[in-house]
């Protein structure tokens, strides 16, 4: 599994405006569906207003690569663009938990 740390950062409560509107006009739903989706969430930091982070999962590069080339990445990109964001990325790929999982209460 590849999981991104996508934060957009903004002013005047942009980066929220742009979630709001990505859930609202159904385009988060539609990155859910998609195969190889895995988690697609927004949230907000407590101690920054003006950043959302999104998680975004896949299950692997080929299913993120697919994601990238839709129609409806330019539609994200334009969102972006009008809501003046900025981004920063960090992206993680999960392992076996091995000897971590007995530190993993479930």
């Amino acid at each position: 599994m590849i999981t991104l740390h996508l934060f957009y950062t903004g002013e005047n409560g942009n980066a929220r405006k742009f979630a709001d509107e990505m859930e609202s006009s159904g385009l988060a739903d539609l990155i859910r569906k998609e195969p190889g989706n895995l988690r697609y969430e927004y949230y907000q930091p407590f101690a920054d207003p003006e950043t959302v982070l999104l998680i975004d999962a896949w299950e692997d590069q080929k299913a993120i690569d697919e994601h990238h080339a839709s129609p409806m990445m330019q539609k994200i990109a334009e969102m972006r663009e009008r809501y003046d964001l900025h981004m920063k990325v960090e992206r993680f790929v999960s392992e076996n938990l091995g000897t971590d999982a007995s530190f993993v209460r479930r």
